[in-house]
């Protein structure tokens, strides 16, 4: 019987591979879904034979797309946990943190959190039907932490206020352009490829990887309190009349109406 209800883990040869799946809510995540992604990636942290990750999704529709709405709707949360705590912002610096390089197999929409989540990876792979964006504002959501301040590092300032500020959806074309992802292959070809650049790390000298990861990661440690600020942020404003109407206009499939909360 599997150690998990929401994700896959699975090891092979020197990759782990952690699949999100949910693919009945396109690999949103739930609290349980991102407790179990906790546990995983401090699985492979732990594991000496594993030298590098892949982070994937169900099926061909979603890599991830983000938090589930549609759960925040009906009971203004994410879900009970073992914990109580919905731990995302503990997630995305495990996902810096571990030691060796995370590898996003981008099967198809990573969208809001999701979208997140691939930016964090250390290196992105995307099937040509992969679809990229977010979706914060759209549903009374948004991350000012890592997700909006690291993404600007990765694309710029332009390309990132663009991308939170209109909530547009970009084909992986126009994400490899703009730096969002490192290589783009057929979907059938996604797997396997991102496994192939896993083996070739494999053969690296896992101290000299260790130490370039936290080299790469120096620049932006910073951001960590930027992501713990925003979590906070978020926590209060999930509260309000103004994000409990995005998530209800999303999960009734209607256009959210936040003319009254306007500022002056």
């Amino acid at each position: 019987m599997s150690d998990y209800e929401d994700i896959d883990y699975a090891v092979t040869d020197t990759t782990a591979i952690i699949t999100i799946n949910r693919p009945h809510r396109y690999n949103a995540f739930r609290g349980k879904t991102v407790e179990e992604m906790v546990k995983a990636f401090r699985k492979a942290w732990a594991d000496k034979g594993v030298r590098a990750v892949i982070l994937t999704g169900a099926g061909e529709k979603a890599f991830c797309t983000g938090g589930d709405v549609k759960q925040r709707a009906a009971t203004g949360d994410y879900g009970p946990t073992e914990s109580g705590l919905f731990e995302i912002g503990y997630l995305h610096k495990l996902i810096r943190d571990i030691p060796k390089p995370v590898i996003a197999a981008v099967n198809g929409l990573a969208i809001g959190g999701g979208h997140v989540l691939h930016v964090l990876c250390d290196l992105s792979i995307a099937a040509e039907h992969a679809r990229f964006g977010q979706a914060g504002p759209r549903v009374g959501s948004f991350d000012a932490g890592f997700g909006s301040a690291f993404l600007a590092r990765v694309v710029g300032e332009k390309r990132a206020r663009e991308i939170w500020y209109l909530c547009r959806q970009y084909d992986a074309e126009t994400a490899q352009r703009w730096g969002l992802v490192n290589e783009v292959v057929p979907a059938d070809q996604l797997l396997p490829e991102a496994t192939r650049w896993a083996a070739q790390i494999a053969e690296m000298s896992p101290t000299a990887i260790r130490f370039l990861k936290q080299s790469f990661n120096a620049d932006t440690d910073h951001q960590a309190g930027l992501s713990n600020l925003a979590m906070s942020a978020l926590d209060v404003f999930g509260e309000t009349d103004e994000a409990k109407e995005g998530a209800a206009a999303f999960a009734e499939k209607r256009k959210p109406d936040f003319a009254k909360h306007a500022l002056s």
